[in-house]
Parts: structure tokens; C-alpha cells; sequence
């Protein structure tokens, strides 16, 4: 059986997946009048809602990779803070 911090950080990896698809599909020039492109930028840009504008840059490149970038690195980076915690109280 899977523990719990097994579980927080598949979690945590499945939100910074969204998030990094949603970076490629953006960086890609992807339709964003698809249904499925549209999914993963409404999603990705409310997993992102903190974070996005946080850092200003000129070149768009720079600025997904900040904007959705940071939060997926924080998520899977407390994700395993957490289950690192949960693992040793177990």
C-alpha cells in the first residue's frame, strides 16, 4: 500500500505536469481556441494565479518560464518537504 507522502507527492507532480505542459503548449504557439489547450491554460493559469506578474521581463519566453515555472518548482519542492515530514512521523 502507498503511504500518504506517496500520495502528496504524485499530487504535487501532477499539478507541475499541468503546469509544464501548459508552458510548452504556450511556448509552442498552441490554439488556444482547442478544448484541450484550453483546459490546461485555464488550469495552469489558476494553479499559477499567485505567482503570475510576480517577476516583469521583456521577452515572452522568460515570462511563462517565471510565471508558471516558479509555482510548479514550489509545489513539487513543498510537496516533498511535506511528505518528507509525513514519512518520518509515520
Amino acid at each position: 500500500m502507498r503511504g500518504i507522502d506517496s500520495v502528496i507527492r504524485t499530487v504535487a507532480h501532477v499539478l507541475a505536469g499541468i503546469l509544464i505542459v501548459w508552458i510548452a503548449l504556450d511556448l509552442l504557439d498552441a490554439n488556444r481556441g482547442n478544448t484541450v489547450v484550453g483546459w490546461f491554460h485555464s488550469a495552469a493559469d489558476w494553479l499559477a494565479g499567485w505567482s503570475i506578474g510576480l517577476f516583469s521581463v521583456s521577452q515572452h519566453t522568460f515570462q511563462v518560464l517565471l510565471d508558471y515555472g516558479i509555482p510548479a518548482v514550489v509545489y513539487v519542492l513543498i510537496a516533498n518537504l511535506v511528505a518528507g515530514r509525513v514519512a518520518t512521523t509515520r
